[in-house]
Parts: structure tokens; C-alpha cells; sequence
């Protein structure tokens, strides 16, 4: 049996186990560590989106990914660095 544990595996669970905890944090009244859930989460979302787009052309989900970085980005800087 084929070893089934590879990095888009792995990359796939966290992407959806970081983001949604992102989520549950900020339902919670937490959004500071909301958005470093999510910005650890961008990482994998980074990587799927490009994997896409390479393989089916799908351009729109990589450039929608890299414009979320860049707002949850400035988020953690507000809310980390700015207060």
C-alpha cells in the first residue's frame, strides 16, 4: 500500500484545521489570535492555490489567496504591533 501521508495530505489538513480554528477564535471574541491562525493557515492555502494553478490553470484562487495574506498581514500588525 502506497504510503497515502504526503505533504498535500498534510498541507490539506492544516489548511482546513487552521482556518477554522481562525474562525472559531475570532466567533469567540479573540480576533488577535484568529488572524495568526489564519495567517499560519495562508501558508497552506498559498501552497494549494499554486499547486492549482499550475496544474488547472486556475489563476483567480492564487491571486485571491495572496490578496487575503496581505489583509490578514496588516491585521496581525494592528492588532499585534499597533496598540
Amino acid at each position: 500500500m502506497k504510503n497515502r501521508l504526503t505533504f498535500n495530505t498534510v498541507a490539506q489538513i492544516c489548511l482546513v484545521l487552521f482556518t477554522s480554528l481562525g474562525f472559531l477564535l475570532t466567533a469567540l471574541k479573540l480576533p488577535a489570535y484568529g488572524l495568526v491562525s489564519n495567517l499560519l493557515a495562508q501558508v497552506f492555502w498559498i501552497y494549494s492555490t499554486y499547486r492549482s494553478w499550475k496544474q488547472a490553470n486556475q489563476v483567480g484562487a492564487f491571486i485571491n489567496t495572496i490578496i487575503t495574506t496581505v489583509i490578514i498581514v496588516a491585521g496581525v500588525i494592528n492588532y499585534w504591533f499597533l496598540k
